[in-house]
């Protein structure tokens, strides 16, 4: 079982969770070649080590977070919201 510590709710169950791939990808934009969206949505590294995912608190606050998690043992180094003005906010009101 995976805990993730949720910026916004605190430490929860990974089952109140969905999954949402790697947090590193940039995407292209909208009008961009049919080749680059190909590569950004089905060529990914499968990773082995620490990855940043993203996740959504579907059985929470139903925010977006960033997870830096390690893929061979589950340990979770840093989380954050995935909006930057969400970060942002949470440094400024600690």
């Amino acid at each position: 079982m995976i805990r993730i510590p949720c910026p916004f709710c605190g430490i929860r169950d990974h089952s109140e969770f969905t999954y949402g791939g790697d947090g590193s990808i940039t995407y292209p934009a909208l009008d961009a070649p049919l080749q680059e969206w190909h590569d950004a949505v089905f060529q990914r590294e499968n990773i082995c080590g620490v990855q940043t995912e993203t996740w959504h608190h579907v059985n929470g606050c139903r925010m977006w977070i960033l997870v830096d998690r390690d893929t061979m043992t589950h340990e979770i180094h840093a989380v954050r919201p995935a909006h930057p003005d969400l970060a942002k906010a949470l440094e400024s009101s600690s």
